[in-house]
């Protein structure tokens, strides 16, 4: 799952959601160690709900009907569509505006500057410029998201030619979107559960 997912699924509390939102950015136990307890659980999750998806069988049904050129970046295209997804529905999971949403994310940042790595504060700024998040119910957004994804990557790659298969393969993003968020949110909730028994402990 993308950026706006794992906001989501980190519900309200700010260090949970930070820390939803640093864990593409943070690398290893050395850097991790630079964040407040809070801000950390919220990345340890981040990389739990990552490691958690990939072992669904929903997520590998999906995966595997990529045909080559695409197969070996549909882990990319996937997170992105499912994010597609979720703003799409978005007045189905949440009382908030996405818009709404939006801006919050913006304020939190506003109000933690000096936790945001240079990784983070790059991407925001260009999220500013696009919309982002509110935007990700655009298809159009979602295919211009995965061209510059494309251009990051150091191997030539199919990325910018995504249009092309998304009348097949949306819809079965689609179709997966509502199984797969309920397993994570499933998952979510025994995680939360074993990790307060730990530190309650």
């Amino acid at each position: 799952m993308n950026f706006l997912a794992h906001l989501f699924l980190a519900g309200d509390e700010e260090a949970l959601r930070l820390g939803a939102l640093l864990g593409d950015f943070v690398r290893g136990r050395e850097a991790l160690a630079a964040y407040p307890e809070p801000v950390r659980e919220g990345i340890r999750m981040h990389r739990h709900i990552d490691a958690f998806i990939d072992t669904l069988p929903d997520f590998e049904r999906l995966r595997s009907g990529f045909e080559p050129p695409f197969r070996r970046y549909a882990g990319i295209i996937i997170d992105l569509g499912l994010d597609h997804e979720l703003a799409r529905r978005w007045p189905e999971y949440s009382n908030r505006s996405l818009p709404a949403f939006d801006a919050g994310v913006r304020r939190m940042l506003a109000r933690n500057t000096a936790l945001v790595p240079d990784g983070l504060a790059r991407f925001m700024r260009y999220a500013d410029r696009r919309g982002l998040f509110a935007t990700y119910a655009s298809a159009d957004e979602i295919m211009h998201s995965l061209r510059g994804v494309g251009r990051r990557l150091s191997r030539p790659n199919p990325l910018h030619r995504v249009a092309e298969i998304w009348p097949d393969v949306q819809p079965r993003m689609a179709a997966a979107f509502a199984p797969l968020l309920r397993s994570v949110q499933s998952e979510l909730d025994e995680w939360r559960k074993s990790r307060s028994t730990i530190t309650g402990s």
